[in-house]
């Protein structure tokens, strides 16, 4: 992302090349379409398959909930959920990376020093032969991990949200005569006594997370007999290749501050979440797309360092929320004494009637809710803006392909003009605007893009709203019900911008 707005950036890993075992396995809408802003989404869609619905089975094995994706029209423009393989993907970014003249990509190097100055950090390096050498930066972003130096050399510090618990995960690559066997969605066996999260990964590749229970060894229980006696009710050693089983603590921490002047942490090294929607990559993905425009306009002369101040903000809100509904979830899952779980298995169907009530996983991820948002009220403040398909002639294009990744200022075409919206939005630079209106409204402004779906139109409406200020990152700072409070808005934004 950096490299893409030309900032000469240094990338120093110590590993020297992917990993080649999967890790996270999934991913939303939300970040294909960081990937597609970056231009490699047709690089990515091989390895990538949309995430099944989930069902939820009780203590007695009866249904008791599902989990699924939003409907068509998806409002992104992706399928809202997927599954992917780790990989390949890391390939297709790493090679992304390096295609940039301005990134430099320092591979079997380690950071073992940092030095903050009023001006820059310093950063000292080592590499594989064991030489040293000191780097100066205007910043440092340690996606360092959970075991994060940067944090630690910092003194950035993580809070326990009080979740901890040990779990095996198992990925397998299924045989092809044996997948017709296996459950045909995910599932999450709540059996208190033994909890396993099923997850049926692209082409044959499928997961168990299975909880371990007081007094197991988790290095005795990641061994291949161990492994295959706990997925026995699933499937037998000649039915598939072991690819990786895994021992882990699932964790619920959040690092205290973010940002310690020009170093700032993201990833693993801010935050650790249970992994029960699979969200852990994705808040990563957020945390960079959240902190990159902000850089890319203060590198840029064009915003002060106060910018990044709301970084920690917005972003450790919404991990902390996220983080509450996937512990909630994650104890739901998790619960041991069978009387309890009897209960709980009650509970979740007497909230759907006595019937298995079916939730979508968007409507578990949190808006932001403080930041560089418009005030308290405003419609559609912190939300994710929707992306509908255009259509030119006989093409048809996501919204991205015509604004970007930038500061934007879209128009409802049925009610305000794009030169009206121009002349308003003079004030804020580098902004791009663009009006919308449904295909085939002949009353709309003659210069709007034509929506295909009537997406955008409905969100319109849905919030009372005639326009949009977005964010590069596709958060909205806020909506206008008309054109004084749009220009109010406008007004509020440039001076936080400032």
């Amino acid at each position: 992302m950096l490299g893409a707005r030309g900032h000469s950036t240094l990338v120093v890993d110590r590993l020297t090349g992917i990993y080649d075992k999967p890790r996270a396995i999934a991913l939303d809408h939300e970040i294909l379409r960081h990937f597609d802003n970056m231009g490699i989404a047709d690089e990515v869609l091989p390895h990538i398959a949309p995430f099944t619905a989930s069902q939820h089975f009780g203590a007695e094995g009866q249904l008791i909930r599902r989990i699924d994706m939003v409907p068509e029209p998806y409002p992104l423009g992706y399928t809202p959920s997927m599954v992917f393989t780790q990989p390949p993907v890391e390939a297709v970014l790493r090679r992304h990376a390096e295609s940039f003249n301005c990134v430099t990509i320092e591979l079997g190097t380690e950071m073992v020093a940092l030095e903050p100055r009023s001006d820059e950090v310093v950063a000292t390096l080592k590499n594989a032969s064991g030489e040293y050498q000191t780097i100066a930066a205007k910043y440092v972003i340690g996606c360092d991990g959970a075991w994060s130096r940067v944090r630690e050399l910092s003194g950035m510090r993580l809070e326990d949200l009080v979740f901890d618990e040990p779990w095996l995960v198992v990925d397998v690559q299924v045989h092809e005569a044996a997948l017709g066997n296996l459950p045909q969605t995910s599932a999450q066996f709540c059996n208190p006594a033994r909890p396993t999260s099923y997850i049926m990964g692209p082409k044959n590749h499928r997961r168990w997370e299975i909880m371990l229970l007081p007094g197991e060894d988790p290095r005795e229980m990641e061994k291949p007999e161990n492994v295959w006696r706990l997925l026995s009710p699933w499937l037998t050693p000649d039915e598939g290749e072991l690819w990786r089983a895994a021992a882990y603590r699932f964790h619920a921490l959040v690092a205290d501050e973010w940002r310690r002047g020009r170093v700032m942490i993201a990833g693993d090294a801010a935050h650790q979440q249970p992994p029960f929607i699979g969200q852990g990559m994705c808040q990563g993905l957020r945390d960079v797309s959240n902190l990159v425009w902000r850089l890319d306009r203060i590198l840029k002369g064009q915003s002060s360092e106060k910018l990044l101040d709301t970084y920690t903000v917005e972003r450790k809100r919404h991990v902390r929320a996220l983080t509450g509904k996937i512990k909630a979830i994650g104890q739901t899952i998790c619960e041991r004494d069978p009387a309890a779980a009897a209960a709980r298995d009650a509970r979740i169907l007497a909230e759907g009637g006595g019937r298995p009530l079916t939730i979508t996983r968007q409507e578990i991820v949190p808006p932001i809710e403080d930041g560089l948002i418009a005030m308290e009220g405003t419609p559609a403040r912190g939300l994710l803006f929707p992306q509908p398909v255009i259509v030119e002639g006989a093409s048809a294009r996501l919204l991205d392909t015509f604004t970007g990744p930038e500061w934007r200022l879209v128009l409802d075409g049925r009610r305000i003009r794009a030169g009206e919206g121009e002349a308003l939005a003079e004030a804020i630079d580098g902004i791009v605007v663009k009006a919308v209106a449904r295909q085939n409204d002949d009353a709309a402004d003659p210069s709007a893009l034509r929506e295909k779906d009537g997406v955008l139109s409905a969100w319109f409406d849905r919030h009372g709203a005639v326009a949009a200020l977005v964010r590069p990152d596709h958060y909205v700072f806020g909506a206008a019900s008309n054109v004084e409070t749009l220009r109010q808005q406008i007004a509020d934004l440039r001076t936080r911008l400032a």
